[in-house]
């Protein structure tokens, strides 16, 4: 797949207008930052239950079915969330839908914090899941929109720094209360970082490019001047030079070029879950047990660390993201991602001491190669691919499909384990982990330093029928 060109069918800005935006790149800094916090209400989530169901399942007494409905509960909610975003995303504010997720957050916290049954915390956690979905589907466009071109790549991969950070405080939570068995308090906390994205919402622009697709240009010319652009007035125009129609219908989001960014941003999605993250952030400490750790405290304590590389990885991507470009980083992250599930079957069939270590350094060449790559990959893909008149519906449907293969691959985990046994279940994923390389090589465009009007572009030229796509040198043929 050819990289997408620096040229398209409108007049580009200015090499002065470029060399002059260091203000917008800090203002637009600080707005994807707070956004971000959207990511964090993801990755508290995502981390919080992984120690919280060792010991829900002594209060409830759950099997491994019952388990797995409560770790997916979550999922359920988060493609019902997405399905909101699908419907609402190109007729609401992104703004006011991130503000509307924090609150519903809140609301499932503080309900699944108070359950007495597992039914209780089963709608606590589809509540959880629905504000996660919202917020994942609306926080990356919401960031890739009010983003310099040259900056967008490491802004989006804020939110999915902030998953890790998410994470990585859940798993610091999930300690402190371990030794009282506070699975309650560990749901609970995860109100802080809702009100700290409510409260920091109300102070942000709208995005400049929905606004000009509602004809609110001199909404869109104040929230850009507020986000540092030097020239509003020719941001705007370029982005209404962009539009191809004045509403976002569903038949436009299955026309040829709009078709095939929507296909490729299907297949980063189910990929992205197929690899087996969430099953090893959901089940990392139950991996640690398997291999070896008896001790939940120490369980916990062990996934602490891969946490932490999660982090540190997910903050080295942030900063090369807009240095090397989006493709090298998704093709290098999926072979040491292949090889590390490959060892952690292995450790399943080693001597207790040995598959400690083998699994713990796996995890952790597993988590920081995804972390470097495909953790962020999909969110970003997915916020610059589509038009702009259905950017809001494609990029929803899109994460709502990508929350169902979560909900499969989560579901399927530990029947899997039981009934083709542990090392086939993760050199399974290290099988989707090569066909993900093979789809990546093929299929995924460059989109370093463009615009998101030029990645439109991009994607009605490839598939104009008159004409033929040369690639340059050194590039992958689409």
């Amino acid at each position: 797949m050819s990289s997408v060109p620096t040229h398209s069918h409108r007049v580009p800005l200015s090499v002065t207008h470029r060399l002059s935006r260091k203000r917008d790149h800090h203002s637009a800094l600080f707005v994807s930052t707070v956004a971000a916090l959207g990511g964090l209400l993801f990755g508290y989530d995502t981390g919080v239950i992984s120690g919280a169901l060792l010991f829900i399942k002594n209060t409830f007494h759950l099997g491994s079915a019952g388990q797995g409905v409560v770790v997916s509960a979550v999922l359920v909610g988060a493609v019902i969330g997405a399905g909101f975003a699908t419907v609402l995303g190109d007729r609401i504010r992104r703004r006011t839908l991130i503000l509307d997720s924090a609150l519903v957050f809140i609301i499932g916290s503080i309900i699944a914090a108070i359950a007495t049954s597992t039914g209780i915390l089963i709608t606590g956690r589809v509540i959880l899941g629905i504000a996660i979905g919202l917020s994942s589907s609306v926080v990356p466009v919401y960031i890739a929109e009010i983003s310099p071109e040259e900056r967008r790549g490491g802004y989006v991969a804020l939110f999915q720094l902030a998953i890790t950070v998410g994470i990585f405080v859940a798993y610091l939570i999930n300690l402190a209360f371990a030794g009282i068995h506070g699975w309650r308090w560990m749901f609970l906390c995860g109100i802080v970082p809702a009100i700290a994205l409510w409260v920091g919402m109300l102070f942000l622009p709208g995005s400049p490019r929905w606004l000009v697709l509602r004809g609110r240009e001199s909404e869109a010319k104040q929230a850009l001047g507020a986000l540092g652009e030097p020239d509003p007035q020719a941001r705007v125009t370029e982005i209404e030079e962009s539009i191809a129609g004045p509403t976002g219908s569903w038949r436009e989001l299955w026309v040829p070029f709009a078709r095939r960014a929507l296909l490729v941003g299907l297949r980063l999605g189910i990929f992205q879950q197929f690899i087996g993250i969430n099953t090893v952030i959901y089940y990392a400490p139950t991996i640690l047990k398997f291999s070896g750790f008896h001790s939940a405290t120490v369980a916990i304590l062990a996934t602490l660390g891969v946490g932490a590389v999660n982090v540190a990885m997910t903050f080295v991507a942030v900063r090369l993201i807009d240095r090397v470009g989006r493709r090298p980083l998704l093709i290098g992250g999926l072979l040491p991602m292949a090889a590390a599930l490959f060892a952690i079957g292995f450790a399943f069939d080693v001597s207790a001491s040995a598959a400690r270590w083998i699994a713990i350094v796996s995890l952790a060449v597993y988590v920081g190669s995804f972390a470097v790559s495909w953790g962020w990959g999909f969110w970003l893909l997915n916020a610059e691919l589509y038009p702009l008149e259905v950017r809001g519906r494609g990029t929803g449907l899109v994460v709502m499909i990508q929350w169902a293969a979560n909900l499969a691959v989560s579901l399927t985990f530990l029947l899997l384990i039981h009934a083709i046994g542990k090392p086939a279940t993760f050199w399974l994923y290290a099988g989707l982990c090569l066909l993900a390389l093979i789809f990546t090589l093929v299929w995924v465009p460059e989109t370093k330093g463009r615009s998101l009007e030029q990645i439109e572009a991009y994607w009605r030229r490839v598939t104009a029928p008159s004409v033929t796509t040369v690639p340059r040198t050194g590039q992958v043929r689409s």
